[in-house]
């Protein structure tokens, strides 16, 4: 039997195989069937501060819908107040109580108090670790990327100083110089770096001429991004990395940890195959270990980093790319 041990946030995973951040698994019931087909971890669905907002804002408008309709009624409804994140934090705390594989929690928050006062608020619960998730979108043209940066450095040093779980940072690839931005974070003592985040783009239906909600499912080699920078970074950082979008069988997941990455994140294929291919995928890599007569995981993992690659070191570089333009005439004709 071949050991699919491996780390993710310093916590030791029975495989590399993660779910992550979805609603593929808000009730017990999928929890289950998840940890029963061999999900190393599962990062429970977001707690979005923007949501709790619009919920509390919906409720207040519902409240107050009839005030004032006689001249003298002020409110028809006791004083009431939305429960914030309560019903999202009860939900966790029975994800958690309900598996016995590692649960961790993920946060996306806007305003800076909140994304303290939230991270306290689920590390409370019990899960063995938090997912920070930066999704920064640049709208303020006076704004630098330094500033941006440093804004968020400021929140994660904040955050790690107040829990005791560990901590990871789930990135979006849009930064000035990602490697740059993770070696601070790495030195910030973050545990873990997820590369990268699947964000919702807008799209346009031009025939209402108004902006629709497109899926947002990602396809199969989109992790092609995630592979670069996972080989960049094995060996020059101490956080784990983990690699996510568009990883769908165990091939994929094989060539981002010969890349790098200790473990890999897996949501597309899940909502397209079922929970189901998280066991396939493990038996893909134990299949693929057997035939290369890999005992562990930690035997191939950055076997084909940058740091690794002594007689090729460019394949991460640019030259790649000129070697793709001066050979494309064979590539595309088949020759």
């Amino acid at each position: 039997m071949k050991s699919l041990k491996t780390t993710y946030m310093g916590i030791e995973l029975d495989n590399p195989v993660i779910i992550g951040a979805s609603s593929l698994v808000t009730d017990t019931d999928k929890l289950k069937k998840a940890e029963e087909y061999g999900a190393g971890a599962i990062v429970y669905k977001s707690l979005f501060e923007e949501q709790i907002q619009l919920e509390a804002f919906q409720m207040n408008e519902r409240l107050t819908e009839f005030n004032d309709l006689h001249a003298e009624m002020l409110s028809i409804h006791p004083g009431l107040e939305h429960a914030g994140p309560e019903e999202h934090l009860y939900n966790l705390r029975k994800a958690k109580e309900s598996v016995s594989i590692p649960v961790i929690a993920s946060l996306n928050a806007v305003d800076n108090m909140n994304w303290i006062k939230y991270a306290g608020l689920l590390a409370e619960t019990g899960v063995d670790g938090l997912e920070l998730n930066f999704y920064q979108i640049p709208w303020n043209f006076n704004k630098s990327a330094k500033e941006i940066e440093d804004e968020q450095l400021e929140i994660i040093a904040e955050i790690i100083s107040k829990i005791s779980i560990p901590v990871s940072v789930k990135l979006s690839p849009d930064y000035s110089n990602i490697l740059n931005f993770i070696k601070r974070l790495d030195k910030a003592g973050v545990d873990a770096l997820v590369l990268f985040n699947s964000f919702f783009q807008p799209d346009i239906d031009i025939d209402k001429e108004k902006h629709i909600k497109p899926n947002n499912l990602s396809n199969k080699g989109d992790y092609k991004k995630s592979l670069r920078y996972a080989g960049l970074l094995f060996g020059n950082i101490k956080a784990d990395i983990c690699s996510s979008h568009g990883i769908f069988t165990g091939a994929d997941a094989i060539k981002l940890i010969l890349s790098g990455a200790s473990s890999v994140q897996v949501v597309s294929t899940l909502y397209k195959n079922g929970l189901k291919q998280i066991k396939t995928i493990k038996n893909e890599i134990e299949e693929w270990m057997e035939s290369k007569n890999y005992n562990s995981i930690a035997e191939f993992r950055g076997n084909l980093s940058k740091s690794r690659l002594g007689n090729n070191p460019f394949v991460y570089k640019r030259a790649q790319y000129v070697d793709l333009l001066i050979n494309s005439d064979q590539i595309f004709s088949g020759t």
